[in-house]
């Protein structure tokens, strides 16, 4: 689409966790010429809009969508996304959310279903994305240099004991009990699937899986809302272009913690974890330096990043610059059910002991 605007209005909705990570990244983007905040909790409002000398605030959701304001940035609880993803649409607002995308099925089908209604642009923040490796691979791809892409791993390794304890009791609150406890892997697995989706340019079609069950996990039950015991999945996939894909989603696991990819093709392979990335094929391998700044970005957030790799400045210019020349954004919402309905259906099959599912497809973008 042609540019349609030289700059534009972005309001941050949720300023708990990991919201303010992006708020300064979004105040010194060039093309962001005004800049609001809103959450819930008028104590945490205030905080940040003076740390950041932001002067213009929303205490609800309500009132940011009655505003003028052209997009927003909705960095709240996982079972909030597509309910206030929606409402903003409705209301005429471009939106972004963290991940995941959605939370069940039916949720991918309404967000899906709301930006093909509204025409508005809608994308999700996988900051697996633009990790150096997610970029390094997709290059290749694009060179042919794998030949035909025969198999993926996708790993996200994180252990309870590393902050999610905190995570999952900050996102509750007061609501927080023993009953909140125990979440989906699979129903977080976008930083997985996200590598070989975007690297393949193919998606998930049927899946079996399974599931670890710690001894006498006092986190993992049946009696939460999740009624789920799984601290750890794995699933394997075949993929719409003849490829297979192994996902492993671990929360009880003797690893300091990482997203680790792995593709191996005819021609080529590569291969990532703790010690480094190496490139290999049949002559031989060697070593890769993975390079964060592998996209050009515009002053200032090209010298300043931020976390996840580097992620957060390209999702934050992804954004703003999909709403600014009215382009649809890599990460649209096609791309991010996948990134999310995969292991919807992954968890199920490990109930049903590995029974091979077929999964949902939403379909490739609609322009």
């Amino acid at each position: 689409m042609e540019e349609i605007s030289m700059s534009i209005s972005v309001g941050i909705v949720g300023l708990g966790m990991f919201g303010p990570s992006f708020i300064g990244h979004y105040k010194k983007h060039p093309d962001v010429k005004r800049l609001a905040l809103c959450d819930l909790k008028s104590d945490r409002l205030a905080e940040m809009a003076k740390r950041f000398e932001i002067s213009e605030t929303y205490s609800s959701l309500d009132d940011i969508c009655k505003s003028d304001i052209d997009a927003l940035v909705i960095i709240t609880q996982p079972w909030l996304h597509v309910r206030q993803a929606v409402q903003a649409m409705n209301s005429g607002k471009h939106v972004y959310t963290a991940v995941p995308a959605a939370q069940s099925l039916d949720e991918c089908d309404e967000l899906v279903r709301t930006v093909e209604k509204t025409g508005l642009i809608y994308m999700n923040g996988e900051t697996s994305y633009f990790y150096p490796e997610t970029a390094f691979c997709r290059k290749k791809a694009k060179e042919n240099a794998f030949g035909h892409i025969v198999y993926c791993e996708g790993e996200y390794y994180h252990d309870m004991s590393h902050g999610l304890y905190d995570v999952s009791k900050g996102r509750w609150g007061a609501q927080w009990g023993w009953d909140k406890t125990g979440d989906v892997p699979m129903y977080y697995p976008s930083h997985s699937l996200c590598f070989p989706i975007s690297v393949t340019g193919a998606y998930m079609t049927h899946v079996s899986a399974q599931g670890f069950i710690y001894p006498n996990d006092e986190w993992y039950r049946k009696d939460t809302i999740w009624k789920n015991e799984f601290s750890n999945e794995v699933a394997l996939f075949k993929m719409s272009n003849g490829s297979i894909a192994r996902i492993n989603e671990f929360r009880r696991v003797g690893h300091p913690g990482c997203v680790r990819s792995t593709v191996f093709g005819t021609e080529g392979s590569f291969e990532h974890n703790l010690a480094g990335a190496v490139w290999a094929d049949k002559h031989g391998s060697q070593v890769v330096q993975l390079a964060m700044d592998h996209e050009p970005l515009p002053e200032p957030l090209a010298s300043d990043l931020g976390g996840h790799a580097g992620s957060h400045a390209y999702l934050v210019h992804e954004f703003v610059d999909s709403v600014n020349r009215q382009r649809l954004p890599r990460i649209n919402v096609w791309e991010a059910v996948r990134y999310c309905a995969p292991g919807f259906i992954a968890h199920e099959s490990a109930i049903r002991d590995g029974e091979l599912m077929k999964i949902p497809d939403w379909g490739d973008p609609k322009v």
